[in-house]
């Protein structure tokens, strides 16, 4: 029987997966930090604030975060868990069969 490895054993997706969630939740909060932080400056320095304006800062700011926070996340998830070592190079395949040695 071929032992599973990485994200295909059930045990260590199951792990990994729940780490990726813990991290992501903390990771809202502080995006919810960074929208109340961008909202004070504005605040601060006198920028009219209509609703939509905050609504849209609000949106575009903690979206920004969470969208950076996500990508890093899966490449520490498929790192950590061995899954880039999975795949395979099919350029390098093809350079090895073109110039054996």
């Amino acid at each position: 029987m071929v032992r599973k490895t990485g994200l295909d054993d059930p045990q260590v997706a199951a792990i990994a997966w729940g780490r990726f969630r813990r991290l992501m939740r903390w990771m809202a909060l502080g995006g919810l930090l960074c929208v109340i932080a961008v909202l004070g400056v504005l605040y601060l320095m006198g920028t009219p604030m209509p609703p939509h304006m905050i609504i849209a800062t609000s949106a575009g700011v903690w979206c920004t975060f969470m969208l950076g926070t996500g990508l890093m996340s899966l490449v520490f998830l498929s790192s950590g868990t061995g899954h880039d070592e999975q795949v395979e190079d099919l350029m390098k395949l093809d350079s090895d069969k073109d110039f054996p040695g």
